[in-house]
């Protein structure tokens, strides 16, 4: 993965940033202290990719704070997760934020243009769980990949999951999301020749315990190449995903 420090790097080598400033950029205050929260202002330089908000237990005003510090300190795109309407709508006062309702998240800047290696495909089993998905792809998306969503293609109905038969098997990494008990990434981890990463959902009825059976399905999946995150971590997943789309072959 290209990190903002292996960028530095290679600007020095082409000659378009000095020595001086590449050492400036390096030396900065890796975090910003704010009281309630330490910003972490290095975490571009150190994984590639800035700190993203995780919305849920803060107050509006708290997050305003924390955008307010990041953009001061050069960040133009922030992602926020698990942010509820009312949190957007206050924000909203002080930041420019768009949000994605279904996926509880609030993005201040763009999208921009895909430059990962391949497609990452995000699959569920149905159509509740298109929440944790568009969380997985907007996530995604907002880290620079070009995604493919293939939304109710569960185990229930198998013919809707082969007739994308074509887009499976071109996929660079794909995200199985589905609840009930998770099938669908053992069925797509033995189609697929990229990695595969399974995502359990709180859906189902009693006894699905709300993802805990999806979970230890997916954990004990026969299909070899298939990860799984957390219960209903569609950021987890996506970010993830963007990782491995992202990889550069190491140096000889």
């Amino acid at each position: 993965m290209k990190t903002e420090t292996k960028s530095i790097l290679e600007a020095v080598k082409n000659g378009s940033l000095s020595v001086d400033d590449a050492l400036l950029q390096l030396k900065n205050k890796p975090y910003e202290d704010i009281g309630f929260a330490k910003v972490d202002l290095h975490r571009k330089i150190r994984q590639g990719v800035p700190e993203v908000i995780y919305g849920a237990g803060k107050t509006p005003e708290q997050i305003i704070e924390i955008i307010r510090t990041m953009k001061e300190h050069g960040q133009d795109r922030i992602l926020i997760t698990r942010l509820t309407s009312e949190a957007a709508d206050r924000i909203a006062r002080s930041h420019s934020i768009t949000y994605y309702e279904q996926a509880k998240l609030g993005l201040i800047g763009n999208i921009p243009t895909p430059n990962g290696i391949g497609t990452i495909v995000i699959a569920t089993g149905g159509t509740s769980d298109i929440p944790v998905a568009e969380e997985a792809a907007l996530t995604a998306e907002v880290l620079g990949n070009q995604v493919n969503r293939l939304y109710d293609v569960g185990v229930a109905g198998l013919h809707r999951l082969l007739s994308h038969n074509e887009e499976i098997m071109s996929a660079s990494v794909i995200i199985a999301i589905a609840g009930m008990e998770g099938a669908l990434a053992s069925v797509i981890g033995g189609l697929a020749d990229c990695p595969v990463i399974a995502v359990p959902t709180s859906v189902g009825y009693g006894a699905s315990f709300e993802g805990l059976s999806a979970l230890l399905s997916m954990l004990n999946s026969c299909a070899s190449g298939v990860s799984v995150v957390n219960i209903d971590n569609g950021f987890g997943a996506g970010y993830l995903a963007s990782m491995i789309n992202h990889m550069e072959a190491a140096p000889k």
